[in-house]
Parts: structure tokens; C-alpha cells; sequence
């Protein structure tokens, strides 16, 4: 039996379509999540979550399918972490936002990118400034410096790196965002491990793989930790999802709707209208052939 060509780009169609329209650049029309329940985590892991030092979380801390969560206040053992939200270990709730966190995953890396950065010596991506887009790394990324993320003052602006083994920075590395506007998105899909080298100052919700490491004094200014098959370890870090006054590590969710790195609906492009429709379509059409 021949397979339609455009049956088999619908199949696969709802998800990145809606990626596609998420990702571009234009109007706000309403908001939405892309990372479902996990949207609540600041830190998310699968096997473990270690902690070493004064850590602050600002926002849930789970762990599924695995259940230790250690050097946090209260905890067995106790240590000198500290939650501003709610403790989840090995229970629905984790396990749901580590399937939603998958899922996101899955459709980060099946939406096209705009760029490729491939070509980069190492995949430094230290002393650049980047526009909102999709980016491409086929290999590993590192950070050494700065790099300078632009949202161009746009409603929605959003910006996906797509890497395909690790992301790791140098010690007293730094993301730096400027022209913020509403709605703003910014998502790293790592294939393998994510590593922030002592002192990194960084933003946006990592989502890897495999595990994620804060080194000493690391700290995700506004976004999210999570890793989908193995640990997080943490030491002495920062981790917030409020984005509030610029990351001001306040208590509450603020960035759920338009008001951080989260995202809101854009109104779609022509081209993935016209996909849909052309999807849409399909079905009355093939109908119609039989009915002939």
C-alpha cells in the first residue's frame, strides 16, 4: 500500500506545527504552557537529586522514577538546601511532569531550526549575540564568556538551542538578556549532559537527557533543571522559575502566563496555517476521491 507523503507529515504534525508557531516571532493571541506540569519544578530529576551547600530553590523539587532526594531542609538526611515550594519524591506528581517534560523534549527536537550553529569551533558560543530563533548544534555547546541573547523588544520572542550532546560552561560564565519582551520563551534541549562551571550565571529552562550539574555557586537566574534519565547535583546553586522583577528570586509562579521565560500562543505564521489547513483538508479530500 503507497503511503501518502502529506499523510505522513500530518502524523506528525500537531506537536511541531505547534512548536513552529510557539517559536516564531509575532503577536501575542493567548497563553500557553510547552512544558506541561513541569512548568511547577525549578528542579526535576530522574534518579537522584544531590545537594551540597546552600542552595535555593524557588519552585517545586521532584524526582521520578527514582525517589532520594538529599541535602535539602527537611529531609532524611537533612542538609542545608533549601525548597520554596513543595518536595515531590517518586510520587504523581513527579512522574507526570517527568512524562510532560519528555514530551516537550521530544518536540523541541523535532522542530525545525533556523539557524545552524554546527560549524562553530567547539561550539563556543561565548562572545556572540543571537536573535530569537531555533538553533542547531550537532555536536556539544560550551559557553565561555558571555553570550548575549536578544529578544528585540518583541511580544513572544523566543529562543530553542537544540544541542545534540552536551552543554558545559567555564567557570564565571554568563547568559545576558537584553530587549525583553512579553512572552518571552528560552529552552536549551540537551542530548546528553548539561554541566554550569563554578559561578555561571545562567538563564532559561534546561532540559537534558541525561543529568544536570550546578557547580559551586552556578545558578539559573530564571528557568529550570531538568533531567530526564539521570541526576541533578547541586552545590551551594540558585535555581528559580519565578522571573519576576528580572529574577528577583521571589516566592509565586509569575512566570506561567506573559510575564517571563515562559511562552504564550503567537498568532501562527502563514505557512503553518496553511499546513494545517492543507492537513485538515486531507481527509475530506480522500472521501471525496472515493465517492467519485
Amino acid at each position: 500500500m503507497r503511503t501518502n507523503p502529506l499523510q505522513t507529515r500530518c502524523s506528525a504534525l500537531p506537536v511541531v506545527a505547534l512548536l513552529a508557531a510557539l517559536l516564531s516571532v509575532s503577536s501575542v493571541a493567548t497563553a500557553q504552557n510547552l512544558l506541561g506540569t513541569a512548568q511547577n519544578f525549578g528542579v526535576l530529576g530522574a534518579a537522584t537529586v544531590t545537594n551540597t551547600g546552600l542552595t535555593s530553590i524557588r519552585g517545586d523539587l521532584g524526582v521520578s522514577p527514582g525517589s532520594a532526594i538529599t541535602g535539602f531542609f527537611p529531609g532524611t538526611p537533612a542538609g542545608p538546601g533549601i525548597v520554596f515550594g513543595t518536595t515531590h519524591s517518586a510520587d504523581a506528581a513527579a512522574a507526570t511532569a517527568r512524562a510532560d517534560a519528555i514530551a516537550a523534549f521530544a518536540a523541541f527536537n523535532a522542530t525545525p531550526f533556523t539557524t545552524d550553529l554546527s560549524g562553530l569551533p567547539a561550539g563556543q558560543l561565548g562572545g556572540l549575540t543571537l536573535t530569537p530563533g531555533v538553533y542547531f548544534l550537532s555536536s556539544s555547546a560550551q559557553l565561555t564568556g558571555n553570550l548575549n541573547l536578544d529578544f528585540q523588544g518583541l511580544a513572544n520572542a523566543s529562543f530553542l538551542f537544540r544541542i545534540g550532546s552536551t552543554l558545559t560552561t567555564a567557570s564565571a560564565s554568563s547568559v545576558t538578556l537584553t530587549n525583553v519582551g512579553t512572552g518571552a520563551g528560552l529552552y536549551w534541549a540537551v542530548g546528553s549532559s548539561a554541566t554550569l562551571g563554578t559561578g555561571t550565571d545562567f538563564w532559561g529552562n534546561i532540559i537534558a537527557n541525561a543529568s544536570v550539574t550546578l557547580t559551586t555557586g552556578a545558578q539559573i537566574v530564571c528557568g529550570r533543571a531538568i533531567a530526564l534519565n539521570g541526576a541533578v547535583t547541586l552545590d551551594a546553586n540558585l535555581v528559580s522559575n519565578n522571573c519576576a522583577n528580572g529574577g528577583d528570586f521571589g516566592l509565586g509562579h509569575n512566570d506561567f502566563g506573559s510575564l517571563g521565560l515562559s511562552s504564550a500562543v503567537p498568532e501562527p505564521s502563514t505557512l503553518v496555517l496553511l499546513v494545517i489547513g492543507g492537513c485538515l483538508a486531507l481527509p475530506l479530500l480522500k472521501r471525496a476521491r472515493h465517492q467519485s
